[in-house]
């Protein structure tokens, strides 16, 4: 009998050991903001299976007004945050070892929308105008920007700042003659208030020779020392690239899956469909496509920030602020 148990609890703990095993790899991905079709490839991946697929048992966390992804990944609350490459250099050179494992937008959405009664037709025009800026780390490609064309960014001659919140009521306020928006989110916002585009001017950052790489993968340093982590990173990787594709392909169900996820019940799928179908022209489609960091580019956002006078941004050349190395074993799973 005594035998009997022993060989019950041995066999216990070979189906305990076995379960571990089979388990899936945890990870936590947090997002720059709230849950919206700026980050369907993640949904498509979750909802798709493609993380299951890999062993992954993946928990996305959207962002808001109040969350700092860099700061929940100094503190664990996650293993992968999506943001900003100017932002995460700026973090970087504070102290806190952030690299990018990914680029998953190849180009930025960034740009001023300006009502063309204010009389700005170039950005010779800016100076005495006020213009709509967003903070807490989105303010670095502007500040450069102002500083390319030398203007002040204190009033005067120069244009005054105005801190903008997450929407675009100040250019329906009378508050500001242009405000920050994104081309597959706020812009949308504008013309929905009753705007038409025939009254108004855009300066896209692209086109201003300014732009800086947005949304990429981020993990601590310290995890790509340990090869576990980098084949989880890299499992992670893989199957968002999936879920980009996927949505890339299928717009309109893409945001639908965004719709199923959103808690707030905020979205709409109008809004939805159509901001899908704006990220995707800002996938990452050059060089070796979605989810590859092309050094070019990244030294490009590097150039635009140290040229700036503004502060904070970055005052020395990055170091070690990318690698290769999870998008690289992704790609030889």
């Amino acid at each position: 009998m005594k035998k009997y148990v022993v060989s019950l609890t041995v066999g216990a703990v070979l189906f305990a050991s076995s379960v571990a095993v089979q388990a899936a790899d945890k990870l936590t991905l947090q997002l720059k903001w709230v849950t919206q079709a700026q980050f369907a490839g993640y949904y498509v991946a979750l909802e798709n299976g493609y993380y299951d697929d890999l062993d992954l048992d993946v928990t996305i966390k959207p962002g808001g007004p109040d969350i700092a992804p860099a700061q929940t990944l100094a503190g664990g609350g996650a293993d992968v945050i999506v943001d900003w490459l100017p932002s995460a250099l700026a973090t970087r050179e504070k102290g806190l070892p952030m690299v990018n494992i990914g680029q998953i937008y190849g180009k930025s959405g960034m740009m001023l929308t300006c009502l063309k009664t204010s009389g700005i037709s170039t950005p010779k025009d800016f100076g005495g105008k006020t213009l709509g800026v967003w903070f807490y780390g989105n303010e670095y490609p502007f500040l450069s920007w102002m500083s390319k064309l030398g203007y002040e960014t204190t009033g005067g001659s120069g244009v005054t700042v105005l801190k903008q919140g997450f929407n675009v009521d100040p250019i329906f306020q009378g508050q500001a003659d242009c405000v920050s928006t994104m081309t597959y989110n706020e812009y949308g916002q504008v013309l929905d208030g009753g705007l038409t585009p025939e009254e108004l001017t855009l300066f896209k950052y692209e086109d201003e020779g300014v732009a800086t790489l947005e949304d990429g993968l981020y993990v601590l340093e310290e995890d790509l020392a340990d090869p576990k982590m980098v084949e989880k990173y890299a499992k992670f990787l893989k199957a968002s690239i999936k879920g980009w594709q996927w949505a890339a392909e299928n717009p309109e169900e893409a945001a639908m899956i965004v719709l199923e996820y959103d808690d707030t019940g905020a979205q709409t799928e109008e809004h939805q469909v159509r901001m899908m179908g704006e990220v995707a022209k800002l996938l990452n489609t050059t060089g070796k496509g979605i989810g590859y960091l092309d050094p070019a580019a990244y030294q490009r956002t590097v150039d635009v920030l140290l040229n700036s006078d503004s502060t904070p941004v970055i005052t020395k050349e990055p170091v070690g602020a990318y690698s290769h190395v999870v998008f690289d074993k992704a790609m030889s799973m």
